[in-house]
Order: C-alpha cells, then structure tokens, then sequence
C-alpha cells in the first residue's frame, strides 16, 4: 500500500519557519492504529490524514494526530491541510468544510495571482471557559514563579482544552521551560491539552507573544498552535468591558525556538458573548514523497 504525502510549513511565509505539518492524502484504507504509528514516524506536532466526507456536501474528513495520541481539532493542520489541496487542485472554490471530530470546521482560502497562499478557519465549537487553575500549578508546570502569572489561569476551549496564562513580561515568556514531571501530577491529558502562556508585547509586527507546552500529547514545545491562539483571542474578547466588538490580533509564536510563526487571529462578541473565532495565516510547500507500508 502506498500512500502520497506532503509537508508544509504553516503560520509562515518562508520555509524552516513556522510549524511543519505532514498531511497523508487519501488515506482511506490506514487503520486508525497506523495513522498513530506514522504520525510517531514523521514526529511532527501533528500529522493529517485526509479521507472521503461523509456527508458529500463537505471538502473531506480530516483526522489530526500529534505523535502520541487523536486531536478533535486543531489549528495548524486544517490551515495546511486546507493549503495543500488548494494548491494541488484538489478543490475549488474559496470555501472548503472538514468534518473532524469536534465538529465541522469551515475554511476560507486566499489567493494572490491565482496561487492559493494562506487559509483562515472558523472554529468547530464556541467559546466555553472551565476551571480555573492554581498559579502555583502552572508555574511548577513551565518552570516559573507564581508570581511571574498574572490573574488567574483558566482552561477554555473553541474544540480542544488549554490551560491559559498570562505572564508579566516578554522576558518572563522567553525563560519558561516545560517540566514535564509536573504535567504528569497535575495537569493530565483529560484535563488539558496544553499550557498556553502569552504576554501583550509588540514586537516582530505582533501584538502578543505566546508559547504552548502538551509534553504529554508528545509535544513538548508547539512552534503554532491555532486551535490554543483561536481560543485565546476568544478569551480576550470575552474580558473585554465591551458588549459588542470585533477583536483581531497579530499573535507571534515559535520565535523563541527557532521557528517564528505569525497567526492572524479575531473574534466577533455580540450582547456579551462570543459567538465567533477565526485563526489564519500563509503557507509554503516544503517536500512530498510516498508512504510505502508493507
């Protein structure tokens, strides 16, 4: 059985920046068992594995896999994936819809000159806010002080839980450091994907600067990650005084590992509550090769 895949990288404009992505195409026939062991072999943050729609009213099922277990949704493998069957002409038009676990995602796709350059999604689920976390925890979590978070930490979700955490400055951003011993204790994969901490800082041409830990999802440190950003937008806009606005920011990640990514992130609030995120950003091709499974 051969299986064709491309990788791309996301949330970037150049190659060897942003987040890479292996997107497995038609892979109808793989087990859920094997998208596992070659999501394990590629050893990205995630791997996608595009199949039929169930409903033939949408683009395809989409199934998203890090190297140690299935995501619901996530937000740099729908931004490539989508990319990759624009540009390989897999679909047209300018508006896909992957059916995935947390639900149907909608994506738009933008062109410059007739070539497909960026994508932007609209998440699967509105905005939910959970429990609140102990400062002390994530601080045990990502190497810092309590003192270093400000307010109080929170897990929300647009398809997938973070644990969200402001901090007091770029340089209290740039000295975190995933222990993953704590994650282990205290904050489990049933109760969270991740650690999302970011700081309001211009910088680069953002307005906010994040990082994200999932050691536990195999991830010990994401160059991107849309579906943590699209929450965290959606959070904003929930603590803003304001009743009714339309949020966007700029939001840098990865800068502080090598791999820049910018994420173009908003959120629409009506009467108070936030009824819609989007996250999006460009893309370029990296490689594609075939998956030859004995």
């Amino acid at each position: 059985m051969k299986f064709q895949f491309v990788t791309v990288d996301v949330f970037t404009d150049r190659q060897f920046g942003g987040n890479p992505l292996a997107v497995v195409l038609d892979a109808q026939g793989l087990s859920t068992e094997r998208m596992q062991a070659i999501a394990a072999e590629f050893n990205l943050a995630e791997t996608t594995f595009v199949l039929p729609p169930k409903d033939p009213a949408h683009t395809a099922e989409v199934r998203i896999f890090t190297p140690k277990a299935e995501m619901p949704f996530a937000g740099h493998p729908n931004v490539g994936t989508a990319f990759v069957l624009a540009r390989m002409g897999k679909v047209t038009g300018d508006r896909l819809v992957f059916e995935e676990k947390a639900g149907l995602v909608p994506l738009d796709i933008h062109r410059e000159n007739g070539v497909t350059v960026a994508t932007r999604l609209a998440a699967p689920q509105q905005l939910s806010l959970g429990e609140t976390v102990d400062s002390e925890i994530v601080a045990s979590a990502v190497g810092l002080k309590p003192a270093d978070i400000v307010g109080q930490p929170i897990i929300a979700s647009t398809g997938n839980n973070f644990l969200f955490a402001e901090v007091r400055s770029r340089d209290v951003l740039k000295a975190a450091l995933c222990n993953n011993d704590a994650f282990a204790r205290h904050l489990p994969m049933t109760r969270t994907v991740g650690v999302h901490l970011y700081v309001q800082a211009r910088e680069h041409g953002v307005e906010i600067q994040s990082r994200m830990f999932a050691p536990l999802y195999g991830v010990p440190e994401d160059p991107a990650t849309g579906s943590a950003n699209i929450t965290l937008i959606g959070l904003l806009a929930h603590n803003a005084k304001e009743k009714d606005l339309v949020l966007s920011k700029t939001i840098g990640q990865g800068f502080d590992m090598g791999r820049p990514s910018i994420l173009q992130a908003s959120a629409e609030k009506k009467a108070g509550k936030v009824v819609a995120t989007y996250i999006g950003g460009r893309c370029v091709p990296m490689m594609s090769g075939v998956i030859d499974l004995g």
